[in-house]
């Protein structure tokens, strides 16, 4: 294990990495596999970022927020994006109230967002104009209604889900939304053995639930040692380069030139290093490797970049692209 600099609490540290990974143990008592999208979560979570968990239905999307939320002692709040959603649904409205004296006020009454971890169930489905009253809470972490600014508790996680299949009756996100969006991951069809073990799992008897395992608190603590991680400069030049290469210009590969209309902004960089920075803390390291940046890679960068009418015609992912990249 690489040392960890000399303004961390070792002892600390290694007391709420052990129960990090009681988190994840608590997780897996109740969803079964998508080890490595759970592990994704926990990185956007630590790296203080929002997570857009993308899949066709029935893969646990759902569970898998609500049981994350559930191993961490936090405030929880859901809302099912519909059509009909309206932005103060989210945020909130003012009230008007009464007091003693019979004088008449406007009061703010706080919405579902001002939680810990939110879940956006099917973002998509709801229409832009209430998918944007999320941005500011997402970017800034508070919200301004009324020409007053609220401040959202810390820690502040946007967990959504989004099913790519199923189009009919859906918005799709715009890109400043996404762009909000730290990581965005698969959530795949489970394998064989686990869907099995899925069967046996939700047709007997009722498991337990997931047990609280760190507060509120003790996640800031180590999304402040998350900030400590050293990166060199070689990182942070892979990491440039990492995103430089996805836009279409002079220097540009000809298949980028070809099937990107524009890629990732400095928005993706940042989130490849605090990315790379949580998972090698989630590894017990004090250092990002290359491979950190690698594995983080395809969360960070498949929402950023847009592809053209000629990649769609002829069957261009941009998966395909990155492996490229």
């Amino acid at each position: 294990m690489t040392a960890p600099p000399s303004t961390t609490a070792p002892d600390e540290l290694n007391d709420l990495l052990g129960r990090l990974a009681q988190v994840k143990q608590e997780i897996g008592n109740v969803i079964v596999g998508q080890d490595e999208a759970v592990r994704m979560m926990q990185v956007a979570l630590l790296a203080g970022g929002h997570c857009l968990l993308e899949g066709v239905p029935g893969v646990a999307k759902t569970l898998m927020a609500r049981t994350l939320a559930a191993s961490l002692s936090m405030q929880f709040s859901r809302v099912q994006f519909t059509p009909d959603l309206m932005p103060s649904d989210v945020v909130g409205t003012e009230v008007l109230q009464h007091d003693e004296d019979g004088r008449r006020a406007f009061e703010f009454e706080p919405g579902p967002v001002f939680t810990n971890i939110l879940l956006a169930d099917e973002i998509n489905r709801a229409p832009p104009k209430t998918q944007a009253a999320l941005l500011e809470a997402m970017q800034e972490q508070e919200v301004t209604f009324g020409g007053e600014t609220h401040s959202l508790p810390s820690p502040f996680m946007v967990l959504a889900t989004q099913n790519p299949v199923e189009q009919s009756g859906t918005y799709p996100l715009p890109e400043a939304e996404l762009d909000r969006f730290l990581l965005m991951v698969d959530v795949p069809y489970p394998t064989a053995d686990e869907e099995l073990e899925v069967l046996r799992r939700t047709t007997g008897t009722r498991g337990n639930p997931a047990s609280a395992v760190l507060s509120a608190d003790e996640v800031n603590r180590i999304k402040e040692f998350v900030r400590q991680v050293v990166c060199d400069d070689d990182m942070l030049h892979e990491a440039s380069n990492l995103v430089r290469n996805t836009r279409p210009g002079p220097n540009a590969a000809a298949r980028i030139n070809q099937y990107v209309r524009w890629g990732a902004g400095p928005r993706a960089g940042q989130g490849l290093i605090l990315g790379a920075k949580a998972l090698a803390l989630l590894d017990g390291r004090f250092a990002i490797t290359p491979d950190d940046l690698r594995s983080v890679a395809p969360a960070v960068l498949t929402h950023r970049i847009h592809l053209n009418y000629r990649a769609e015609a002829e069957g261009v992912s941009v998966p395909d692209l990155l492996s490229e990249i």
